[in-house]
């Protein structure tokens, strides 16, 4: 049997030095785009054969799961979901909390070393931003994954799950319209985000549907933050014609709402109904307990898992993107607006 090509033979193929293309088949981050693709399209053109640096028959029920935090009860659906799906496919579970950054900011490659080193077969990413050159790497080392509601829109090709952000958005402003409320307002989480803007799209939708005026001085951001919230909402109250109702983007930015009503001595949802988003378990802890979006984490989670297995296996999926349902959760913070307010 031949030998395939060495890389010396794959460098002189891209026009550039042996160092640059080593430099591309372990995933470094400092190579120039052009460079990285007449190396990369070399590589796939000569067969050059990536040998992984450890015996992936030794661990063949291994992945990896990378999460955005461990803090949270966000994470800790998304791992339960995991854990159950993974225990179901006869797989060990490795969990990594974020991506660590170097002082300058960009994502270090230590954890992909490690991932190689001890032999995952596949990756799930929950809330990962990935760089170009680490889309890269996973792809040049055939190493599969899929993407957990991912922050930025993936690159074409990426299998990826979420859920129906834009439905639920529609969802929660209907419930409040279906109340009485005309003076709605959003507090959504980071502008760039995509399940941020395609609930605020929802929210638009919703109003647009109802033949509401959509207000921009309606809409805040607040990127996922219960202080940030708290700020937005009093700045929310300070208006000429403040919201009757509020939602807000995430069950976690509803208790920061929830304390800054208490501030100005107003009630939910005698004062101001709130809808909130995700169904955490603290949106049962408060009082009045929140009304809210079901999202699907456990179910998101799992299904990725099982998407992961598929393509360690070979199979691709026939879409790259998976959207579970999303649902009304009705409780005790969404009340019909008052006459006259």
């Amino acid at each position: 049997m031949a030998a395939g090509p060495t890389l010396a033979v794959v460098a002189r193929e891209a026009g550039v030095s042996v160092p640059t293309a080593s430099k591309v088949v372990n995933g470094r981050e400092d190579v120039a785009p052009e460079t990285r693709r007449r190396v990369t399209e070399a590589l796939d053109r000569l067969g050059y054969v990536r040998r992984p640096r450890f015996d992936a028959a030794k661990v063949p029920g291994l992945v990896d799961l990378v999460v955005h935090s461990l803090e949270s009860s966000w994470s800790g659906a998304v791992l339960q979901g995991v854990e159950a799906a993974a225990h179901d496919a006869g797989l060990e579970v490795v969990v990594s909390a974020g991506l660590t950054r170097t002082r300058g900011g960009r994502p270090e490659r230590g954890w992909l070393d490690k991932l190689i080193a001890r032999g995952s077969s596949g990756v799930l990413f929950n809330l990962a931003e990935l760089t170009p050159s680490q889309y890269a790497w996973l792809d040049t080392h055939r190493i599969p994954y899929v993407l957990i509601d991912p922050v930025l829109e993936p690159p074409p090709g990426v299998v990826s799950v979420g859920a129906a952000n834009w439905q639920g958005g529609v969802t929660a402003t209907e419930h409040l319209l279906s109340l009485g409320h005309e003076r709605i307002a959003v507090i959504a989480g980071h502008q760039r985000k995509m399940c941020s803007s395609a609930r605020v799209a929802g929210y638009r939708s919703a109003l647009a549907s109802a033949g509401v005026r959509h207000r921009p001085e309606y809409v805040r951001h607040a990127g996922f933050d219960e202080t940030v919230a708290h700020r937005r909402m009093l700045d929310l109250l300070d208006l000429p014609e403040p919201p009757t109702a509020v939602f807000v983007c995430s069950d976690h930015m509803a208790l920061g709402v929830y304390e800054a009503l208490a501030v100005r001595g107003l009630r939910v949802p005698d004062d101001i109904s709130v809808v909130g988003f995700d169904d955490l378990p603290e949106s049962r802890w408060v009082a009045p307990a929140l009304t809210t979006i079901r999202q699907p984490l456990a179910e998101m989670a799992a299904t990725a898992l099982h998407l992961l297995v598929r393509m360690m296996e070979g199979d691709r999926p026939e879409g790259t993107r998976t959207e579970l349902s999303t649902r009304l959760v009705e409780r005790r913070s969404a009340g019909r607006a008052k006459m006259g307010r």
